[in-house]
Formats: structure tokens, sequence, C-alpha cells
């Protein structure tokens, strides 16, 4: 078994579809908590790692100020505002 200090060998996985998307069996040695994760492409390698939710207000606050800030549009949405239809009450 290997230990928390070394990281496991590569290994090849295979892909597979699911629908429309393309899935990888991700080896137990490889396991993720949680069932969410964020990826990205770094050149060839796609980056998977995962989603972890803070524990504490300063984790949430730390969270929050790396989210890029929000706009006046993303705020307040403009909604078209179409007069009623009339309706015929008697």
């Amino acid at each position: 078994m290997p230990s928390m200090l070394t990281p496991p060998r590569p290994r090849e996985a295979r892909l597979f579809r699911n629908n429309r998307n393309q899935a990888v069996r991700i080896p137990v040695e490889f396991e993720l908590p949680g069932d969410r994760v964020l990826i990205h492409r770094e050149g060839d390698k796609l980056i998977i790692e995962p989603v972890t939710k803070p524990t504490s207000l300063v984790e949430l606050l730390a969270a929050w100020r790396k989210e890029p800030p929000l706009s006046e549009d993303d705020l307040f949405p403009e909604i078209e505002d179409e007069p009623a239809a009339p309706e015929d009450i008697f």
C-alpha cells in the first residue's frame, strides 16, 4: 500500500463514452473524495481536482475573495417588461 508521502505511480486508465461525454475510469488508488471535481487543461494534460467545500467562515470568505467581482449586469440583469395582455373578464 503506497504511503501518503509517495504518490502512486502513473497507471493507464480506460476512456469510454457516457452518452455524448467522454469519461475515464479512475483506479482506486487515485480516488477523489466527494462527487464533484474541477477539471482544467494545462497544455496536453487534464488536471482533475476535488471540489472542496469551505469548513469555516474564514475559508468561505477566502473562496469568495478568489471569485471575480460581480458587475451590475450580473446583479441586475435586463428584464423585458412587456405589458399584460388584455383579458375579457365579462
